[in-house]
């Protein structure tokens, strides 16, 4: 260990997700230095050549390129907070979870440091990285993505969204609401069928085969959104209320809880009382934006 080494990129954070990033740029053949708080997480990564620093103001001298991978904002910026001069003419690829506020002013910070930066979000789990399945969506400028884009791949597919560095946070919490959305519709509807004996396991093709086809309608209700027309082709609110409550009263009289499908209609039915009634589902929107940008 020494402050000398030179590599081609530089890992900073070896929790389970910066020892599978590091781990994939090595064995794409890029020589990787590694900095962690706790210098034993490196232990596994140095057989197969991993460079370790001996300090985060090393790591990130070292290479051309830092990406950083820690639990949170806060510990990025105590990391970074001696690493000045060695950024400038660099870039920092910061695959931290944020918001994007976070991500936003992260990239004055850097920039002021005469740095570039991309701001990303990794959308799979740490033994996917390396593959084309492993998504990772960046942001920040398009020519430092692209001059970027044979080291950004090797760890998965990598996904530029636009200059916006916020954009990645966003794109993540937006994938997220959408995940546990499906998965608590699921699970509701496993403790339904679940009064009736019927396992989990034989609703899921079902409820499977109704995700698909819900999924078929979204780019229908996308061209709705934004056009600000939210034409009542398969159904109207008010028909949507009448199934909301009579899934509630089912879920409450089996037992099942029913604050789910309570927040369906209780959305539904401040759309209706805005004068949406016999407008599509897409009316919904207005509930969700804020109020100076609803539709």
């Amino acid at each position: 260990m020494n402050s000398r080494i030179r590599s081609d990129v530089t890992v900073i954070g070896l929790g389970l997700m910066g020892r599978a990033l590091a781990g994939a740029l090595l064995r794409a053949g890029h020589s990787t230095a590694v900095w962690n708080r706790t210098a034993v997480k490196a232990e596994e990564l140095l057989p197969h050549g991993a460079l370790l620093s001996d300090t985060a103001n090393d790591a990130v001298e070292a290479s051309s390129v830092t990406i950083t991978c820690v639990s949170d904002y806060q510990s990025l910026q105590q990391i970074l907070a001696s690493v000045t001069d060695e950024l400038d003419g660099r870039l920092l690829v910061n695959l931290t979870s944020g918001d994007s506020a976070q991500a936003r002013e992260m990239a004055g910070w850097v920039r002021q440091r005469g740095a570039d930066y991309l701001d990303g979000a990794i959308m799979a789990i740490p033994s996917a990285i390396g593959s084309a399945e492993a998504v990772v969506l960046l942001s920040g400028s398009k020519v430092v993505f692209e001059k970027h884009q044979p080291v950004l791949d090797t760890l998965g597919t990598a996904v530029y969204l636009g200059e916006d560095h916020g954009l990645s946070a966003l794109y993540d919490a937006a994938g997220l609401t959408m995940m546990w959305g499906i998965l608590n519709a699921w699970l509701h509807g496993v403790a339904l069928l679940g009064t009736a004996g019927v396992d989990a396991a034989d609703y899921t093709p079902f409820a499977a085969q109704m995700a698909h086809g819900t999924v078929g309608w979204l780019t229908g209700y996308a061209e709705q959104v934004d056009s600000g027309t939210h034409r009542p082709d398969d159904a109207t609110l008010t028909t949507h209320a009448g199934g909301m409550a009579h899934l509630i009263e089912e879920s409450e009289r089996l037992g099942v809880n029913s604050e789910l499908p309570r927040l369906f209609k209780a959305l539904v039915d401040r759309a209706i009382t805005a004068g949406h009634a016999g407008n599509s589902y897409a009316a919904l929107i207005g509930q969700f934006t804020p109020k100076s940008t609803a539709a």
